[in-house]
């Protein structure tokens, strides 16, 4: 554990600062000294130097998987318009206008190169979708990939990135040569067999959403899920049904650990039991789709299922600690992705907090031990998730105890008849009342689920908190439950601590909140929203619908983030004035002569049909704005002028929300 937690700490140092920039070579020789002087023998010196050594692991590991440190990472070789080589590497779920798929950039004209891109293809009905290991080449313009322009959105560029994705190509069918591949993978013969079960499964006539939802529960593939029916799993709190991950592998392992029981009988069963559960929970992460949630998952089951068949004390924490290290060490940017730290974090909290709970309580009648066993596990998962997932998501799924104490008993069942049905399928001898009856058990969970998501009142929407806040949580309910384990006076006054440091970070936020004044242009196309935020109010003068511009997706996350009280349309009137600065807004209307008006920000909107180099001429503006009510080609040419005329220039499109503090 101590090892993890210095790994952990090397990780995000190195991705924070990139520190790191000695050559491999360098990088050897370092080690070798750190190796020599663990001969040292003092126990003090070895301690701090095996703490360090760890650390450098850490670092090390985010430098050697980043490509872009290696002399033949693709943008080295980059020129306008370049010939690549394109190998697909995973297949994402389209957008409204393009097929979306991971590639690896094999080639750069002549040269041999690596590094991953993004990959858009315009959607054409007449063309076949790509497939993983799919060769393609063409001559096309190697992109970045823009953060959002609106505060507190998801970050696609970030996200991206801690997948070591920097740059996209967007190109249409006709634009890219297809190649014959010459080699496949382990994970692109893992995509052709999900594609024959597919085959397989749609000559049965299952429903669209009956479908979608097989392939997420046992092929891991959720791009086909509808964005309504991924809604509602998310709101009932059961999302983690439908991604293949270690709620599905535990089933799994669960399952085979009683049908194998009997091999426990013979000379050695144990060795060949261990065995044969590793191989086969391999073999569903290769049907699975070898993705992040289902090897990461298969991993620590593989250690709990080595650890229970030589029956080792503190099995699960071992296992737990022992994947964990591993994984972060093959793969440290694992250590960024939310479902990694929610796993994670949800089985410490099982770990620790469950049996405990569980020891509250022990009913005398079988079904009822087995629902507050389902009981205690649920609450104990959430105790470790729950202010990472209000951090993250911002909301409380109330009914999450419904969701899963309905769902989870049957999932093994589930999971054992999807699996009769997809061998059966591949074999050409699956009944079409089987295959209708299971639909039907499916259409039930679904319906379900939709009904729990839609008890509005009991999901509690619009909760944030800051990372800082987070964290002081996180050390309330560590030492809190540590106390109510060991109840002892030091413990209680570490607890007393924590719940101090929870209410200052609260009292300090909510006092620079409501001291806080700002102007704010956000960013939408073909729209203009100003908002003028003064403490907890929101004024905003745009031209959404009235009823709901509070919750416009442009808006309604700097509303969240920011615990926005009350938030009200107002008309500037094309003026705002705000402490020292002047603001002018230019409509459509072109109209901006006042008088003594002196250096003011000049906000343009609705493409007004003016002469720039005029106005600034005389007005001499400090700041010329535009916002995404313009058309493009006006602020290109509005941009130009500004150069010319050494008038600095904001484009919402380009530069993101405009926020004068």
């Amino acid at each position: 554990m101590h090892f993890t937690v210095f790994l952990i700490i090397g990780i995000l140092v190195q991705f924070y600062t990139n520190f790191w920039q000695f050559n491999f070579q360098e990088s050897f020789l370092i080690f070798l000294v750190f190796a020599f002087l663990l001969l040292i023998r003092n126990r003090f010196f070895t301690t701090i130097l095996t703490a360090i050594i760890f650390f450098t692991i850490g670092v090390f590991a985010v430098f050697i998987t980043d490509c872009s440190n290696y002399d033949n990472y693709y943008q080295h070789h980059l020129k306008n318009e370049t010939n690549a080589v394109l190998k697909i590497t995973k297949v994402l779920k389209s957008g409204n206008y393009s097929d979306k798929y991971e590639a690896e950039v094999i080639q750069i004209q002549q040269q041999k190169t690596r590094g991953t891109i993004l990959l858009n293809v315009q959607k054409d009905s007449f063309s076949n979708s790509l497939k993983v290991d799919d060769l393609v080449k063409l001559k096309a313009d190697f992109l970045a990939i823009y953060p959002p322009l609106n505060p507190y959105q998801f970050n696609y560029k970030s996200y991206l990135a801690r997948q070591g994705i920097y740059q996209q190509i967007f190109t249409e069918n006709n634009q890219f040569l297809n190649l014959e591949s010459q080699s496949s993978t382990i994970i692109g013969l893992s995509a052709k067999f999900r594609d024959l079960v597919q085959e397989s499964l749609k000559k049965y006539h299952f429903k669209e959403d009956e479908l979608s939802v097989i392939n997420a529960l046992l092929l891991g593939q959720r791009q086909d899920v509808s964005k309504e029916l991924i809604a509602d799993y998310s709101r009932a709190g059961a999302i983690h049904i439908l991604a293949v991950s270690g709620l599905h592998v535990g089933v799994i392992l669960l399952m085979l650990s009683f049908l194998l029981k009997p091999l426990e009988r013979i000379q050695n069963g144990k060795y060949l039991k261990t065995i044969l559960i590793i191989f086969l929970l391999w073999m569903f992460a290769f049907i699975a789709g070898l993705s992040a949630s289902v090897l990461r998952a298969v991993t620590m089951f593989t250690f709990l299922a080595v650890g229970l068949g030589f029956k080792k004390k503190n099995v699960v924490f071992f296992s737990l600690v022992s994947s964990l290290f591993l994984l972060l060490i093959i793969k440290p940017m694992f250590l960024f992705d939310v479902g990694f730290q929610l796993s994670y974090l949800a089985v410490f909290g099982i770990i620790w907090v469950q049996p405990k709970l569980y020891q509250l309580m022990q009913p005398k009648v079988k079904i009822l031990d087995k629902i507050w066993q389902l009981f205690t596990v649920s609450i104990a998962a959430q105790v470790g998730i729950l202010p990472l997932s209000i951090y993250y998501f911002e909301q409380i799924p109330g009914l999450f105890l419904a969701s899963n104490l309905v769902i989870i008993p049957f999932l093994m069942y589930i999971l054992i008849g999807g699996i009769v049905i997809i061998i059966t399928s591949l074999l050409n001898i699956l009944p079409q009342f089987v295959a209708d009856l299971y639909g039907i058990v499916i259409s039930w969970m679904n319906n379900f689920v939709s009904w729990i998501s839609h008890q509005e009142v009991f999901l509690f929407k619009e909760i944030s908190i800051s990372f800082l806040w987070m964290l002081a949580w996180y050390a309330f309910i560590i030492l809190g439950i540590d106390f109510l384990m060991y109840k002892k006076p030091k413990k209680l006054m570490y607890v007393l601590i924590a719940i101090l440091g929870v209410q200052s970070i609260y009292f300090y936020e909510t006092k620079t909140k409501e001291n806080k004044e700002e102007i704010i242009v956000f960013h939408k196309s073909r729209s203009s929203i100003i908002g003028k935020r003064l403490g907890e109010n929101l004024l905003l003068q745009h031209d959404l619908d009235t009823l709901n511009f509070k919750d416009n997706f442009s808006v309604k996350s700097y509303r969240v983030s920011e615990g926005i009280s009350e938030t009200n349309s107002v008309n500037f009137n094309n003026f705002i004035q705000f402490k020292d600065k002047n603001i002018l807004l230019v409509d459509s209307l072109g109209i901006y002569q006042l008088d003594n008006l002196k250096n003011p920000i000049i906000l343009l909107q609705y493409s007004p049909k003016i002469n720039l180099e005029r106005l600034i001429k005389a007005i001499k503006p400090s700041k010329i704005v535009a916002d995404g009510s313009n058309y493009k080609s006006y602020v290109f040419r509005w941009e130009e002028t500004s150069k010319k005329q050494k008038t600095p220039f904001y484009y919402t499109g380009k530069n993101g929300a405009y926020i004068l503090y």
